[in-house]
């Protein structure tokens, strides 16, 4: 395992959320002139290349059969989930405006914190709630077209 700045998931949150933020921008101009499923699509082979390049170019590459079957059930419900939102996400980014899609779509961290309770047995304090319910309300504010 990576130690340091490499090994703290703050960073690595942060990184995916800069991305995200060019996701929303580069998918926005992206699905001007093409059906969002075919955009969805080309995302997703780009993914699949760049992952490959990843685990073969940094040796993490781990036989299939290594894997139990309950983490394969619970990554293709993650995979059948993430493809979902794609589609959704894209869909949406071509009908309306990318600074009002992407809080609506950010209301997952709402559902997570949730869901994270209710499914996970995560618990979440007084200060972590008020966060939850200010994320939702920031998010329905900036979505709000006023």
């Amino acid at each position: 395992m990576q130690s340091g700045v490499l090994a703290s998931w703050q960073l690595w949150a942060l990184l995916s959320a800069m991305f995200a933020s060019l996701t929303a921008i580069f998918a926005k101009v992206g699905v001007e002139n093409v059906n969002s499923d075919f955009a969805t699509l080309i995302r997703t082979v780009v993914i699949l290349g760049v992952l490959a390049l990843i685990l073969v170019g940094t040796d993490q590459w781990q036989s299939p059969a290594s894997v139990s079957r309950r983490t394969y059930l619970f990554l293709v419900l993650s995979g059948l989930a993430t493809g979902g939102s794609w589609i959704c996400y894209f869909r949406a980014l071509k009908l309306g405006d990318a600074a009002r899609v992407a809080p609506i779509d950010k209301l997952s961290i709402v559902l997570v914190a949730v869901f994270g309770v209710v499914f996970l047995g995560e618990r979440l304090s007084g200060a972590n709630w008020c966060g939850v319910v200010l994320i939702a309300g920031g998010a329905l504010l900036v979505a709000y077209k006023g």
